[in-house]
């Protein structure tokens, strides 16, 4: 994910993996946890196109050093970085500096030029996901003692149905309101809400089977709890209306079922669509001088500003 910082402006050329620099602007960049950078090119569109002499490139890392020789990056001869296994730390301002000849035809006097370009570099993850679920039953009356149980049972058979992949219910509550219902009178019905959740006990080992990406692992998880869920709720609909002779005293209200989606980042990790707005669903690693402790969306601002690093997770 690659674009200048005011407007994307030259041939989309990202798909090849490659990002170009710009004169104007600096150029920002988002890379995946652990995956490697695209190629970084020391030059911008319309030089690249153009025949360069005697180029020489100096690429400069986020701490200010050369960035010759190092293990984590590939250097091309035509003046392409590529940074290995992004991290965190990594993250930052890569500039380069490309210095070459022109030639007067005529005299065929020689002039050095140098041209600066910048990339702000950002590792980022994908928003873990998790669902908040509406669902209404329809009950004899408020305070019948037998709603509570229901809702503690309702809640060990949700469980159950998704606890193989180590998904759980969480924040789970509900409360009892009379319903004015157009043609039927006054009704009774408990409204429930939780949230489906994908750190149930034992999601770290699970985690630890996938290669170093498991947010998608997990995103898939709970995507899949959200579908059996999902069903549960419709065959309650169809065992309504076909397998039950008498209708229970608590019953769902077809069509009751919604979900939201709902996005956590990792501790380190925040998203900002003003500041980040083409990467604006991604977690993107926090800024120095910022954190975020636990699995909220946004990176707070330190108070005293003593964090230099990107992705701190204290103050």
């Amino acid at each position: 994910r690659a674009v200048p910082k005011e407007r994307q402006h030259f041939v989309d050329l990202t798909e090849k993996n490659y990002v170009y620099g710009d004169l104007k602007h600096e150029v920002h960049v988002y890379v995946k946890v652990f995956t490697n950078s695209p190629f970084l090119v020391c030059m911008d569109l319309a030089r690249s196109q153009e025949e360069v002499i005697d180029p020489k490139y100096l690429w400069i890392g986020p701490d200010g050093k050369n960035l010759e020789g190092r293990m984590y990056v590939n250097l091309t001869d035509t003046g392409e970085l590529v940074v290995m296994g992004f991290r965190e730390s990594m993250s930052g301002a890569y500039t380069c500096t490309l210095s070459h000849k022109i030639i007067e035809t005529t005299t065929q006097e020689e002039r050095e030029m140098f041209e600066a370009y910048k990339f702000m570099v950002y590792a980022y993850r994908e928003a873990d996901h998790a669902y908040q679920v509406f669902v209404r039953f329809t009950t004899k009356e408020c305070e019948l003692a037998a709603n509570g149980r229901f809702f503690g049972e309702l809640k060990k058979i949700l469980n159950n149905i998704i606890s193989d992949l180590t998904c759980h219910i969480i924040e789970s509550s509900y409360k009892c309101h009379s319903v004015k219902i157009p043609k039927q009178g006054l009704l009774h019905e408990l409204f429930v809400s939780f949230q489906v959740n994908p750190f149930a006990l034992g999601w770290e080992e699970v985690c630890h089977q996938v290669p170093y990406d498991c947010e998608d692992a997990t995103n898939m998880r709970v995507q899949e709890a959200r579908d059996r869920i999902g069903e549960f709720f419709n065959k309650q609909t169809y065992a309504l209306k076909h397998e039950f002779r008498t209708v229970p005293t608590i019953h769902y209200v077809d069509n009751s079922f919604s979900v939201t989606h709902i996005d956590s980042c990792r501790p380190g990790f925040g998203k900002n669509d003003i500041t980040h707005k083409n990467c604006a669903s991604c977690c993107v690693v926090c800024d120095p001088g910022t954190y975020s402790p636990n699995n909220e969306v946004t990176c707070q601002i330190c108070t005293k500003p003593r964090v230099k690093q990107y992705g701190a997770r204290a103050c």
